[in-house]
């Protein structure tokens, strides 16, 4: 075998060696990027389980308090409307976290559902008997309950996000997840401060 021959052998075969370091690096960063995915689209789906407990059982606290509340049918009214378009917008979501469409969308809905159920709670206080509803009262530790388990579920499906994001976003995986599309998850964040924690109500008599 001739010096040229054995060089152009050497060369092949480093690029040869090469071209299998990239791919196997390529398959380790893919893997990585759908094992990141998957895991803040699992952690969306616990948020998913509270949020429609929390939609269940707000049409059974408006059905309560509808005896009582007479006189505000369209507080009660909107906030059916707000629940149902959250209720909405949280099944898009659902359907794919990944969309930061849909979640911008279930963040705006939320937000909105919230200011209703404060305006709904400021106004049942000035209902003494509605207060001392035993059925109202279970209700509503219910749904304080299914709030805190929101923000639980929440923290775990951002940090799930974060973890995700910082991958898809460092050199020199970057290049992968733009090739393969994988594009940047959506945090679960409220914006506005008031609405970070559960509506804080006591029907103690």
């Amino acid at each position: 075998m001739s010096g040229a021959s054995l060089i152009l052998l050497v060369i092949f075969g480093v690029m040869g060696l090469s071209a299998l370091v990239v791919f196997f690096w390529g398959v380790s960063v893919y893997n990585g990027l759908v094992q990141l995915r998957n895991r803040f689209k699992n952690a969306f789906a616990q948020i998913d389980v509270q949020l429609k407990r929390r939609y269940d059982l707000i049409p059974n606290l408006v059905e309560t308090a509808k005896g009582y509340m007479k006189h505000e049918r369209d507080t009660l009214e909107a906030v059916i409307q707000a629940r149902n378009q959250a209720s909405s917008a949280g099944q898009q979501v659902a359907n794919n976290p990944a969309d930061p469409n849909a979640m911008k969308a279930l963040l705006g809905a939320e937000g909105a559902l919230t200011g209703m159920m404060g305006r709904f709670f400021a106004l049942a206080e000035a209902y003494p008997d509605l207060k001392a509803n035993q059925n109202m009262m279970q209700l509503t530790e219910e749904l304080t309950s299914t709030e805190n388990k929101i923000a639980f579920a929440r923290q775990a499906y951002n940090d799930a996000v974060t973890a995700y994001n910082i991958k898809r976003e460092s050199f020199p995986d970057s290049l992968l997840a733009g090739v393969f599309n994988f594009a940047e998850a959506a945090l679960f964040v409220v914006e506005d401060a008031a609405q970070k924690e559960a509506p804080q109500v006591s029907f103690d008599s």
